[in-house]
């Protein structure tokens, strides 16, 4: 049975803080393109979401995949949900962003 993809309130401003950069660098459609991708991303995580890397020495049950090699996207899986806990983007520093938020 699939699981139920969730995104916390701190990974849809991260959402939306990307296209609002992609946006004003190159385009509204660009950035459409490649936040949507995200999501579908995020979403097929729905049927496998034991992807990505273990990372229980930031925090007991995360995982860490990446889109596109430019993404790391940070989620933990319940029985039924997949909670997408951050989008970083850039090599932004999830790893001290996600042991602030402990």
């Amino acid at each position: 049975m699939p699981h139920t993809v969730v995104f916390t309130p701190e990974a849809e401003a991260q959402l939306v803080e990307l296209y609002a950069y992609i946006a004003a660098e190159a385009s509204a459609e660009i950035a459409a393109r490649f936040t949507d991708g995200i999501v579908t991303y995020c979403e097929r995580l729905s049927t496998f979401p034991a992807r990505g890397n273990r990372r229980d020495d930031i925090r007991p049950g995360l995982r860490v995949t990446s889109y596109r090699k430019r993404v790391a996207i940070a989620f933990h899986v319940d029985e039924d949900r997949v909670n997408i806990i951050g989008v970083f983007y850039g090599g932004q520093d999830y790893e001290a962003a996600l042991l602030e938020e402990e």
